[in-house]
């Protein structure tokens, strides 16, 4: 149960430093990336960059089309970054809650699980109302242990 306590608190956490990060579109990269729209704006050439990481001029080509395909590593990425004078943000946003991502992901679970209860019910003629189905649900997710909600496909 501690374990529980603590991915919620976790979640808790990064959803509120997530929310305020706000709509990302501003971030969406530009067709053919960063790193030349970037050195473009400062009027920076491919050469003189490639100087300024201490590579030849072809090898800021192969960066920018990499970088544009989004296969870049990381750390050549940063490099580049500093070159240019910027900062390398690096972040996975979610693109819901946490929380939310969680509670449906147990309510998914448990309606599978509960789909095979329901049909042999039915098969005997003892078929439970909307309501108590609803309210069975509810009391599952609240119990279901977090961790145990990613074994299933």
């Amino acid at each position: 149960m501690k374990k529980a306590r603590l991915a919620l608190q976790s979640r808790t956490r990064l959803d509120e430093r997530l929310k305020e990060m706000g709509p990302l579109s501003p971030f969406a990269p530009p067709v053919r990336g960063w790193i030349k729209a970037i050195r473009e704006a400062l009027g920076m050439s491919s050469a003189q960059l490639a100087k300024r990481l201490g590579v030849k001029q072809p090898s800021v080509v192969n960066m920018e089309q990499s970088e544009a395909r989004g296969s870049i590593e990381l750390a050549t990425l940063r490099r580049v970054a500093e070159a240019l004078d910027c900062t390398l943000v690096y972040a996975l946003v979610p693109n819901k809650p946490l929380e939310t991502v969680v509670r449906e992901r147990a309510r998914g679970v448990v309606r599978k699980r509960l789909a095979a209860v329901a049909h042999s019910m039915q098969l005997e003629d003892q078929t439970v109302g909307a309501r108590e189905t609803e309210a069975q649900i509810d009391e599952m997710v609240r119990n279901i242990t977090p961790s145990r909600l990613w074994d299933e496909l």
